[in-house]
């Protein structure tokens, strides 16, 4: 059955720091919903505000908005003030998920597996940071994403240089266990967990420019793992989504300790939708083409339950 879209805004661009990533999403979707017969009108709020979003008169929003303003929960409230239904989770989850350290709270009240994290400040103790985590550490905002800011640390004389780094980004800052092993990640559409993906970077960090730059990151598909565990890891990434409240689409990042041990390290409630982005990569080992996903996500559009 044809679904009517009716009059759908890509919302996209902004004024985060993943501006680039965003603009480089919005551009794909707009395509994809073209070839898929729908007539998309692409908006940057960063041009026509919120003002400008409301003179449209949208039927459906697409938000393609990563990092904060888009990602956050802020729009979302909005568009639920505006009565304007939207992809993606709604305010509560948006707002958690942008925000590792209480993402993980929610996690550990529950008892899933995630790494300790110590928050930072200038007057911070960097040697009993030490202590508590060990090293290697990761320093990282709490508040960005696309590893805009992250460091890893590797003694206690680079902690207050990897700190002021990642303030620059975000007024607060957390230090973060370092679990050595292998990175996975996981895409939800809808109530389906998507294939695993095994993401193998060869100088050993998945930071912005393999993530958006290299033709050197490898994306195992496959990811390598037994039945059981690849089961075990989708279970596990639906049951950290559900926990924030996300709804639609998105994304769990976890990692594999030497041990075979899952720890989450965080939600992706509005994930990349670049040429080098994880979740149409995921979806098309599933059978599952740009086009199609890009639709399948336009039609979970609604409003918080």
């Amino acid at each position: 059955m044809t679904i009517d879209h009716g009059r759908v805004v890509v919302l996209y661009g902004g004024d985060s720091a993943e501006r680039e990533v965003s603009l480089k999403s919005g551009e794909a979707i707009l395509a994809a919903l073209q070839r898929g017969g729908v007539a998309p009108i692409a908006f940057d709020p960063a041009e026509g505000g919120l003002a400008g979003l409301e003179a449209l008169a949208p039927d459906r929003v697409f938000i393609a908005l990563h990092g904060r303003g888009g990602e956050d929960g802020t729009l979302q409230g909005a568009l639920e003030l505006l009565g304007i239904p939207y992809t993606g989770s709604g305010v509560l989850a948006s707002a958690l998920g942008m925000d590792k350290q209480r993402t993980k709270l929610v996690w550990q009240a529950l008892g899933l597996p995630t790494p300790e994290c110590v928050m930072l400040n200038a007057e911070s103790d960097w040697d009993a940071v030490v202590e508590r985590l060990g090293l290697p550490l990761i320093v990282k905002p709490v508040h960005e994403g696309s590893t805009l800011g992250i460091t890893i640390v590797d003694s206690a004389e680079t902690l207050a240089a990897a700190y002021r780094d990642a303030a620059r980004y975000d007024a607060r800052v957390m230090a973060e266990r370092f679990i050595r092993g292998e990175e996975y990640t996981v895409s939800l559409l809808g109530d389906e967990a998507l294939p695993a993906i095994r993401v193998e970077v060869p100088g050993g960090f998945y930071d912005y420019e393999a993530k958006y730059l290299s033709d050197e990151t490898l994306y195992h598909l496959p990811c390598g793992l037994s039945e059981t565990h690849e089961k075990a890891l989708a279970e596990l990434c639906r049951e950290a989504f559900e926990a924030i409240g996300c709804r639609g689409w998105g994304r769990v990042d976890v990692m594999r300790d030497d041990q075979g041990h899952f720890w989450l390290l965080e939600v992706n409630t509005v994930p990349g939708m670049t040429d080098h982005s994880l979740v149409p990569q995921a979806a098309a080992h599933a059978g599952i083409d740009f086009d199609t996903l890009v639709l399948r996500i336009l039609d979970t559009a609604g409003r918080c339950d």
